[in-house]
């Protein structure tokens, strides 16, 4: 049974946006407030027992996991781009084509100036694969996405078991004296931060081509078929799947994840290998603790406030960077490598807590954030309204005809 409304916005996926998004920034700050995390060496002014274990929590639970939840929400939201062309009777190819193409030149531009570890780039290549698998069977676009993953993982296995990466990685003793100078590059101003930035697009290229580009793909497919299913149309909270996912996500992801953590984190191609591995059910139970909550009456709030600063994905991702570029580098205040990882995480929260506030202002009187504006123009080749009407009800792309829900297992 399939009973057609009026188009509204789906604010659980609002609101896992946002929780994603959270997710992302614990993990990319911890790149751009110093340079040690990116040449896998441990700062010694942080190794105290706390700093180590809050780093180990962080790969625990939140290192590799909210880079699969964001992919597939942009499979997700895939369809509902697919959704407002029909709606609006455009040619979607056209739109994506230049969706893409934006995507790629936001990526391009945040690479250059704001952080070197920019997955929007990534994002618009993979998407034009998703663009040519658009058609494809369901059934199919899972086999498709199962057989990404299965090479990823066979690379890191057969990269761990047969390639030395002595002969390619410095020893403990350079990688410290690397992220020194990385760090000192940070306090630097424009040019030392874009030169730095511009060092780093061989591994950027190499990570994007070996590792995030086939599993944003695969995740992309994935999050398609959930899109065209309608999982996250309607969902009570009190669906048995939801239990299901939590009560086997979370043990054997979090095995996963303690194999990762425990052999050394992204320095251990059999430790990301476990990760990878394991990652999308940790992150699938996340989403069921996630959904529960929000629709529990008492923390429905939650959901209130994640949907905002998930409305605003783009705009608010890259401002965070920007945070980043103003405080800890040589453009800004220069704090890099001050803060210890503890006091990383407090910035997160802040900055964070920041942007929901100002998601909620900002949307309580504009229809869209201002990246999502400017690229909705270069999308549909027409200049969208800014400013919200009284009672209007927004039609954004992240939009949906309510249907029954289809939550299987």
């Amino acid at each position: 049974m399939s009973t057609q409304s009026p188009v509204k916005r789906v604010l659980d996926v609002d609101a896992v946006r946002g929780f994603a998004l959270l997710g992302i920034f614990a993990v990319n700050v911890t790149f751009m407030a110093s340079g040690y995390p990116g040449n896998l060496v441990t700062d010694p002014d942080f190794d105290s027992g706390l700093d180590n274990l809050v780093r180990a929590l962080s790969s625990v639970f939140i290192d590799m996991k909210f880079y699969v939840l964001f992919s597939f929400l942009f499979g997700y939201s895939f369809t509902l781009q697919m959704e407002s062309a029909s709606r609006a009777g455009a040619a979607f190819s056209a739109r994506m084509l230049r969706r893409i193409l934006g995507l790629f030149v936001l990526g391009v531009l945040h690479t250059v100036f704001l952080n070197g570890g920019d997955v929007l780039t990534t994002y618009a290549v993979a998407c034009l694969f998703l663009l040519l698998l658009r058609n494809v069977r369901d059934r199919t676009a899972i086999r498709i996405a199962f057989g990404l993953y299965a090479l990823v993982l066979f690379s890191l296995v057969a990269s761990a078991l047969f390639v030395d990466r002595s002969a390619f990685l410095p020893g403990e003793a350079e990688a410290l004296v690397n992220a020194e100078h990385a760090t000192q590059a940070l306090l630097g101003g424009w040019g030392s931060n874009i030169g730095e930035h511009l060092d780093g697009l061989p591994l950027l290229v190499i990570q994007a081509v070996s590792l995030q580009g086939p599993t944003a793909l695969g995740l992309f497919l994935l999050g398609m078929v959930a899109g065209r299913r309608q999982w996250l149309a309607r969902v009570s909270g009190r669906e048995p799947v939801l239990r299901r996912i939590q009560w086997i996500g979370f043990p054997v992801g979090l095995i996963g994840s303690i194999v990762y953590t425990a052999s050394g984190g992204n320095g251990n191609s059999l430790g990301v290998a476990a990760s990878v591995a394991t990652a999308p059910v940790l992150t699938a139970a996340y989403v069921a603790t996630l959904l529960r909550i929000m629709h529990t009456p008492r923390t429905a709030a939650v959901r209130a406030v994640l949907a905002p600063a998930g409305r605003m994905a783009l705009t608010n991702y890259l401002s965070q960077s920007a945070a980043c570029l103003l405080v800890f580098s040589g453009i800004g205040l220069g704090y890099a490598g001050t803060f210890s990882p503890l006091a990383l995480f407090a910035f997160v929260a802040a900055v964070f807590a920041a942007q929901v506030v100002l998601s909620m202002l900002w949307l309580g009187r504009f229809r869209y954030g201002p990246v999502e504006w400017a690229l909705r123009w270069f999308t549909n080749a027409r200049r969208p309204s800014f400013v919200a009407p009284p009672g209007h009800h927004e039609d954004a792309p992240e939009t949906t005809p309510i249907r029954e829900p289809e939550l299987r297992p």
